[in-house]
């Protein structure tokens, strides 16, 4: 092929030399396995980083959606534990007038325990505004029996909803009754005596999430008051936002108009040392799993160079008959990129369909006490398969800078002087 011929047909011409290159059997077999690995690395690397973003993710969004779903996006709070919030219900109509403020009301927690049929067991007791929508709706969202309207009492004895896994332990179940002991009681002439009362179960609930769902419990925030034998008070002011990001703009906001006495946090601000672990966990991941991709890069630097040396010959040829340094270094730029290429396709489609997989089937089991969940959650997102995959093909084009730059120092006068 003439000069002019090979300037008209380039690229062609340097993607055709650069497959022939790659495809063709070796004098020596070492660098077609050296490629072959260098293909299995790039793609073992993108697989495994595509895998680990999507466990990331996966906890990162599931323990969102559930303290979202279960817990206030802003809660307003005393900064000493006192005699809880007297004028509740001003402060509630003052909050909803906030920007970006879907709904507010008051609520009351309080420890107590729970006497089942089987056992007995620790509980938080949280009382709800059963004439909030916002409260109906979030503890409606969850449940898994029963309904949210029994909450009011029957024949004097009010509704209790409790977790799913708090019903196993204790032995409840659906419209059963449950006593209700109060440590803080009574005091006597012989010293404080703890306080029974009677509820039954109007439902259960179930968050897939560990903690609430063994621990927690929910009724009227009357009821919650007799229990706990305090007057018409709350201890916390519950927001939700709309939208989710503006809670931390809602809770300065809030700041400015609830007194010194109070102070309002968002739901970020309360798990900022688990979002904060994830963080980190997803950054340490990135960098560990990234080595891979350069001992994949270190594989095809090898390779190349041993091809520019193996095939000095066939490039003082190409360049004798007109191919320029340009042409010789684009053909092995063309190999890196083949073989990044052809690695991270393979890498994204494993780690994608592997992702999936485990999410769909729960391969890997949890141990939910410890864990809080009861499976390892895979959540991969595209916008990573296209950094992870644009990442590892930037690492091997990179690999194969010098030995691009090597072929094309080669002299044909001197290569082809003894032939």
């Amino acid at each position: 092929m003439s000069a002019p011929l090979l300037a008209k047909h380039a690229p062609r011409f340097e993607i055709f030399v650069a497959l022939r290159y790659l495809m063709a059997k070796r004098k020596q077999a070492v660098i077609s396995v050296i490629t072959a690995i260098s293909v299995l690395g790039v793609a073992a690397g993108v697989m495994a980083l595509i895998i680990a973003l999507a466990i990331n993710n996966g906890f990162r969004n599931t323990l969102q959606r559930t303290l979202v779903r279960a817990t206030a996006h802003v809660s307003i709070l005393e900064k000493q534990p006192g005699e809880g919030i007297r004028d509740y219900v001003a402060l509630v109509e003052k909050l909803r007038r906030l920007p970006h403020v879907r709904g507010a009301a008051p609520t009351l927690y309080g420890t107590v325990f729970l006497a089942g049929p089987v056992r007995s067991s620790g509980a938080v007791l949280k009382g709800i505004d059963l004439r909030s929508e916002m409260h109906r709706a979030d503890v409606a969202a969850l449940l898994k029996q029963g309904s949210i309207e029994d909450l009011a009492e029957e024949d004097g004895v009010p509704g209790l909803i409790i977790g799913a896994r708090l019903a196993e332990t204790t032995g409840m179940v659906l419209h059963s009754r449950v006593k209700v002991i109060s440590p803080q009681g009574e005091l006597t002439p012989f010293g404080p005596r703890p306080s029974f009362f009677s509820f039954r179960v109007a439902g259960i609930f179930e968050s897939q999430f560990f903690e609430l769902d063994s621990a927690w419990a929910f009724t009227s925030l009357a009821s919650v008051q007799k229990v706990l034998a305090v007057g018409d008070v709350a201890n916390a002011v519950e927001l939700k936002v709309e939208p989710l990001e503006q809670a931390d703009q809602v809770a300065r906001a809030a700041e400015t108009m609830i007194g010194t006495e109070l102070a309002a946090t968002s739901w970020t601000e309360q798990n900022r040392q688990i979002f904060g672990a994830l963080r980190m966990e997803r950054i340490v991941t990135v960098i560990t799993i990234g080595l891979i991709q350069l001992v994949a890069a270190l594989n095809i630097l090898i390779s190349l160079t041993m091809m520019v040396m193996e095939k000095h010959r066939d490039i003082a040829v190409l360049m004798s008959m007109g191919a320029t340094r340009q042409q010789i270094r684009r053909i092995f730029l063309y190999q890196g990129a083949m073989i990044g290429g052809v690695g991270a396709v393979l890498g994204l489609a494993l780690g994608y369909g592997l992702s999936l997989a485990a999410e769909h089937y729960r391969w890997v089991p949890l141990d939910q006490q410890v864990y809080s969940l009861s499976y390892v959650p895979f959540e991969p997102r595209w916008i990573d398969g296209i950094w992870v995959g644009g990442g590892a093909l930037a690492v091997s084009l990179l690999a194969t800078l010098y030995p691009a730059h090597s072929a094309t120092r080669i002299l044909p006068a001197e290569a082809l002087r003894y032939e």
